[in-house]
Order: structure tokens, then C-alpha cells, then sequence
């Protein structure tokens, strides 16, 4: 007995020594950063010859920063997962290795259980470059004891851009000095906002068809279609029917919703999770609804948000692979349904999805359906695909820039719409200097 228990421990401790390690950089915070690990942990006990160090590296962007120091300081991680539009980034950076090339060597692996609509963002020049992982689109959650109690029917709610002002109105509950006691409707500041709402009406953002079909050299979201996003934002602001947040304050947009000071919420669809769990202990029915677009616009879609996994070149092949065997796991078929009914960002598999469907759970959790529907209802243009460009961060910030400077009454939506694609070709002018 003790001679078997000491060859256990010889065994173990060998695995131990001859493991491959990987670095796994990610950009969850809050309660994921355990989540993640576990799901780590769950992949090593499947490959106890892998070791894989799960690292939170900050927001999206302080994660391909430090991803992109390291790269520099010969310590970059394995795994990196980047935002969606960081995209064109990393392939001009050139320092992943294309997920397509390790599908082709990888005969085992079939990317045909994939969603379409997710592979179409990620798949640039006909190159799938980084394996899809935490997808999401934005939508719209209401409160619908708010609705009732407002006279609205909680089954009803608005879906274009001039019903939104009209049932924001009813929604808001101001004090006898005119101060906003409920407001219909908050968000957080951010462009990512803009441009799903550019998308649902199947509008460009940049020249070369998005950047699709070559490097895009400006900005062309001042159209109709933009102004019209600019003034319904604007108009709700200047009436008080709409608290915006701070620039990326999700938290605040969010916590205004949860504590039924605000009656409609635009956010992401990763929030699905939380606004369930929420709604019920703080005792409202939960409602969501696709992004709203003018009443007289085309019909588009929904741009997928979130963010990917990369496999970063200039490690040995044994890390490299071990690395590839860690980023399917992710993407597989019952990780991808337990990411997706802990956080709400939806499956990125096919088959994910049919397990879901065929097992009930859209039936008992509706508003999961919902994020998902907008998804497969979108229609597939270069305007839905989203659009490609390193000078992304930069665009977003621009964009968000001239919102605030907009409802602040500093600019008129025209003046502030005009703004906001000035700088943002400035942005993509100087990326394309810079980097050609």
C-alpha cells in the first residue's frame, strides 16, 4: 500500500514537472475572473499534461496593451482575448497566428458548427483570425411593472426611434420642481451604442464597404441615417426623459435600471444574466426588445460585440499547441452553454444553441431568446458585418466625444454628427500613415 501510494505520488509529481505551461490573458472582471478559472481548471483536468495560467489583465483596452508590451518584452501570453474591434490591429500587428491555419492542420476541428452571423465579423479577407469566444449585440430591457404603472402595455414596447420618445415621455416621473424622479430611458455613454444602432439600419460607418473590401481611408457615417441616431439621442436628453452615464460607466447605466430609476435600459446582451437575477430581487418583470430604428429606415441588423481568443506566433510548437487544444475547449459546445447561461453573451456554436432549444431553456428564460433572435434575424451586409479598422479606439472615442458635447448643448446633432466623422477620418488617416 505504501509502495503504491509513494508511485502516485512519484507520477503526479512528474506530470508536474513535464507539464506545458500556458498564459491565458483575459479582460473579465467582477465575479468571470472566477468563472474563467474554473473553466481552466476544468481543461486541465481533462489535460493534466497542460498548465494554464489565467491572468485578469484589465478592460479590453488595457488588455491589448499589455498584450502588445509583452509582445515588445518577449513575455506575451499564449492566449490573448481581444475586443472586436481590435481586429485589424492585431492582424496588421502580425502577431497571432491566423485560427484558420491550426483549423486546416487540425482535422478533428470543424468550424461548420460555428454561427454564420459570428464568424462573419472575425472573418476578414476571407481569413478566420481569431477563434470567436464571448459574442454579444446590444438590446433593450424594460421594466414592465414601469410600463403598467404608467398605463403602457408591458407587452407592447417600442421598437422605432419615435415610439421610444413617445413611451420614454410616459415613462418619466418628475418632482413638482422639475427634477427627474424616474427617467424612461439611460445608457451609457459609448459609440458602440451608435454603431449598433447605424448597423440596424444596415448604414456604413466607413468607406470600402466597412472596410471589407479595402483599407478604409474615412469616416461616412454623417448621413441620414447617423443624424437621425444623433437627434433621437439628443431629443430624450434635452427633455429629461434620458440619463446618460459616463463614458463607459456600464455599472451606473446599469444600477439606474436595477433600482427602477430608470425604466429602459440599452445595454449589452451580456447583462441578461445579471437583469434576470436582478429584476427578480428587487421584484419587477424583466422585458426586452430589439434595438428600436427610425420608423422609415431599412431593416439591417445587429453587429457582434465582445471579444475573441488569439493565439500569439513566437512561442515552441509544444506551447503553441497546447495552447490551440485550450482555445477549442473554450469555444466547445458545453462551455459555450455554460458561458452562455451564466453571462448572457450567446453560443457561438450551432449545436450550442440546438442543445438549448431542443432542452426548454429558451421557454423558461425568454430574454436570453430575445439577444439571440436579433442575432439570427440580422441581415448579413457588409453594414452588419461591422466594420475593420486600427483606428477603432480612436473612432470610439470621437464618437462619444461629440454625443457628450451634443447633449451637453454645445452642438446641435448636425454640428456634433459632423464633428464626430471629421475626427474619426483623422483617426483612420493617421492609423493608415502610421502603419503603411
Amino acid at each position: 500500500m505504501r509502495k503504491l501510494l509513494l508511485l502516485s505520488i512519484v507520477l503526479i509529481f512528474s506530470l508536474v514537472l513535464s507539464a506545458t505551461t500556458i498564459q491565458f490573458w483575459h479582460a473579465m472582471g467582477g465575479w468571470r475572473i472566477d468563472f474563467l478559472q474554473s473553466q481552466a481548471d476544468a481543461f486541465m483536468k481533462l489535460h493534466p499534461d497542460i498548465k494554464v495560467e489565467v491572468q485578469y489583465t484589465g478592460s479590453y483596452r488595457d488588455t491589448l496593451n499589455k498584450m502588445i508590451a509583452g509582445v515588445q518584452a518577449g513575455t506575451a501570453p499564449h492566449v490573448v482575448q481581444v475586443f472586436e474591434i481590435g481586429t485589424q490591429m492585431m492582424i496588421d500587428g502580425e502577431v497571432a497566428i491566423p485560427i484558420e491555419e491550426m483549423m486546416e492542420a487540425d482535422p478533428s476541428f470543424d468550424i461548420g458548427k460555428f454561427m454564420p452571423q459570428v464568424l462573419n465579423y472575425y472573418r476578414v479577407n476571407g481569413k478566420l483570425y481569431s477563434m470567436p469566444f464571448n459574442s454579444s449585440n446590444a438590446i433593450v430591457f424594460y421594466n414592465k411593472m414601469l410600463f403598467e404603472k404608467a398605463g403602457l402595455d408591458p407587452n407592447d414596447p417600442p421598437t422605432t426611434f419615435e415610439s421610444f420618445i413617445d413611451v420614454a415621455r410616459k415613462l418619466t416621473v418628475k418632482d413638482a420642481s422639475g427634477n427627474v424622479e424616474q427617467a424612461g430611458f439611460t445608457v451609457s455613454l459609448n459609440s458602440w451604442f451608435f454603431e449598433q444602432l447605424m448597423a440596424a439600419q444596415d448604414a456604413p460607418l466607413i468607406n470600402q464597404n466597412n472596410g471589407r473590401t479595402g483599407r478604409p481611408t474615412a469616416a461616412v457615417f454623417n448621413t441620414p441615417e447617423g443624424l437621425a441616431i444623433f437627434e433621437w439621442w439628443n431629443a430624450m436628453s434635452q427633455e429629461g426623459t434620458m440619463i446618460n452615464t459616463k463614458f463607459e460607466d456600464w455599472t451606473a447605466a446599469r444600477n439606474l435600471f436595477i433600482s427602477q430609476k430608470a425604466a429602459m435600459l440599452m445595454t449589452s446582451t451580456s447583462d441578461v444574466a445579471l437583469m434576470m437575477e436582478s429584476a427578480e430581487t428587487n421584484g419587477f418583470e424583466l422585458g426586452s426588445v430589439f434595438l428600436p430604428r427610425p420608423a422609415d429606415s431599412k431593416a439591417g441588423g445587429a453587429i457582434i460585440g465582445g471579444g475573441s481568443l488569439w493565439l500569439i506566433d513566437g512561442h515552441p510548437d509544444a506551447e503553441t499547441k497546447a495552447a490551440w487544444e485550450f482555445i477549442k475547449f473554450m469555444a466547445g459546445t458545453e462551455q459555450q452553454i455554460e458561458w452562455h447561461k451564466a453571462t448572457g453573451y450567446f453560443p457561438v456554436r450551432k449545436d450550442s444553441v440546438e442543445k438549448l432549444v431542443a432542452s426548454g431553456y429558451y421557454g423558461d428564460y425568454p430574454d436570453h431568446l430575445t439577444a439571440l433572435l436579433q442575432l439570427l434575424l440580422s441581415v448579413q451586409s457588409y453594414n452588419t458585418n461591422g466594420a475593420i479598422t486600427g483606428a477603432f479606439p480612436e473612432i470610439r472615442t470621437v464618437v462619444t466625444t461629440a454625443i457628450e458635447k451634443m447633449i451637453a448643448g454645445e452642438m446641435t446633432p448636425a454640428q456634433a454628427l459632423k464633428y464626430a466623422e471629421d475626427g474619426a477620418t483623422r483617426a483612420i488617416v493617421d492609423y493608415n500613415e502610421a502603419n503603411y
